[in-house]
């Protein structure tokens, strides 16, 4: 399966409206830890890594955490500001 770099990603689709406001709150939230959102198309990395669409191209948006599955749907946003504290991300609030 593709790895993500570390931090926060998220796993969209081309034209996924709940993709599109989900990155909105990840760019909010992450602006307060100093931390880079990056965006991964399930269906574009589906030529390298099929798998990665097979897993999660279903449930998306996905955030993953550190290549970890953190929410879907929706952004858990109060578990990704303690999680981001709790890895030590400085808040810049």
């Amino acid at each position: 399966m593709q790895t993500t770099p570390p931090g926060v990603a998220l796993l969209t689709r081309a034209g996924c409206h709940s993709c599109a406001h989900a990155l909105e709150v990840l760019n909010e939230v992450c602006r307060e830890f100093d931390v880079a959102v990056t965006v991964v198309d399930v269906d574009e990395a589906a030529t390298e890594s099929p798998d990665l669409r097979a897993e999660y191209g279903d449930r998306v948006p996905v955030v993953l955490l550190d290549g970890i599955e953190h929410s879907y749907w929706e952004v858990d946003v109060p578990r990704l500001r303690a999680d981001l504290a709790r890895a030590g991300h400085p808040k810049n609030v």
